[in-house]
């Protein structure tokens, strides 16, 4: 315990970070069953979609939730927490911490003024969604937006579980979000991103990305508070790591240092030696470069390969809300004691083999998950997770 702490009378158990209740929202459908069953079943939720004009573009394809109004007075984002936290925001804490993450958050009310002179522009402004979503939570404590591109949900967990273990917060109520829009479509497609059909991690033949959309949220609280609340602890944070390679704009170091170093840093954080890691939620976009760089920082750091699956093939790429869904995902594979397969995935690329798998593995008890997230800029995170 840090001396500063057990001088303050902050016991370890107050000091633990760990997660009480969680819910999502994806193109599998409502709740983290939905995405689980999803998942395990190999049926990809990306197809031909028709929310904007996709002809100018590098592909058709997405894995979108059905039933959102495009270019409506509520966002895409809005529709979808509305969706998230009907029924739930009871067992929310109204004073705990909020954190948003999130990449373009609200940005279809930009889109609809410049395209149809409905709303205001400003309306997209991150700050104005971060009192929103404060609003549909019930919180009443402090909030911050961080805003880190794909690695946004990831380093929230981090913040949040770091608030909690300097014991200046008790509750932390993470929640990320991104949505489809044709902004952020003829962005990727603008960097021949994009697979045409559906992306395929970690596979010789993969193309590049499909985008997704999702929101979710987790709450995190120390666990002599949920101990009092007679909360079940669904998991810990036991270890998080953030660096940066600077490499390029969008593109991922080629060495996987970057990565590396966050994984070395969320391991030590978290007193684990790599026989605990039982499997490997990684970022696994189906771009060329990104899965060739994680491979490569698995290797440097490990010396036994370890099973490795990513959810991206599934259900997309979901851009600042991916980590989140991700964490949560790697929860309920520590409580099967399962690891996922690796949807879409048929021709596994040399350099993955024995890493990732195209069917569910299973893993022993007392494992840990670590997940990564990586984003442009050159932005890496990892997280260690108990059960």
């Amino acid at each position: 315990m840090p001396r500063e702490m057990a001088g303050r009378g902050v016991s370890p158990e107050e000091m633990k970070a760990v997660v009480v209740s969680y819910d999502m929202i994806t193109a599998y459908g409502r709740g983290a069953g939905a995405c689980w069953d999803g998942t395990m079943s190999g049926r990809t939720a990306v197809s031909h979609f028709d929310r904007f004009n996709t002809q100018a573009f590098q592909s058709s394809s997405a894995a979108i939730i059905r039933g959102l109004d495009y270019l409506r007075e509520d966002s895409l984002v809005m529709q979808m927490m509305k969706q998230l936290f009907n029924g739930s925001a009871a067992s929310i804490p109204g004073r705990s911490a909020l954190i948003l993450a999130t990449t373009k958050g609200e940005i279809d009310l930009l889109e609809r003024s410049l395209l149809t002179g409905q709303g205001e522009a400003s309306g997209c402004n991150l700050n104005n969604l971060l009192q929103k979503v404060s609003r549909l939570a019930g919180i009443k404590g402090d909030g911050m937006v961080i805003s880190a591109a794909c690695a946004s949900a990831s380093a929230a967990v981090a913040r949040a579980a770091a608030m909690i273990r300097s014991g200046k917060h008790d509750s932390v109520l993470v929640v990320a979000c991104d949505s489809v829009t044709e902004f952020v479509y003829s962005g990727f497609s603008s960097l021949m991103a994009l697979d045409k059909f559906a992306a395929r991690p970690f596979d010789k033949n993969r193309r590049g990305l499909s985008l997704g959309e999702a929101a979710a949220y987790a709450l995190l609280m120390s666990e002599s508070r949920a101990g009092k609340e007679k909360r079940k602890t669904l998991g810990e944070i036991a270890g998080w790591g953030l660096s940066d390679d600077a490499n390029h704009m969008t593109g991922p170091s080629r060495t996987g240092d970057g990565l590396a170093l966050a994984i070395t840093k969320a391991m030590k954080l978290a007193g684990t030696d790599e026989k605990d890691i039982g499997f490997i939620s990684a970022h696994g976009t189906g771009t060329i470069y990104n899965d060739a760089m994680e491979i490569k920082s698995f290797n440097s750091v490990f010396r036994e390969k370890k099973p490795v699956y990513s959810i991206k093939g599934g259900i997309g790429h979901t851009m600042g809300a991916a980590g989140l869904v991700e964490m949560i995902m790697a929860l309920r594979a520590l409580k099967e004691k399962t690891v996922p397969p690796t949807v879409n995935l048929e021709d596994i690329d040399d350099d993955a083999t024995g890493w990732v798998s195209r069917r569910e593995r299973s893993i022993g008890p007392d494992k840990k998950a670590l997940l990564t997230n990586a984003g442009f800029s050159g932005i890496n995170a990892a997280l260690v997770l108990a059960p």
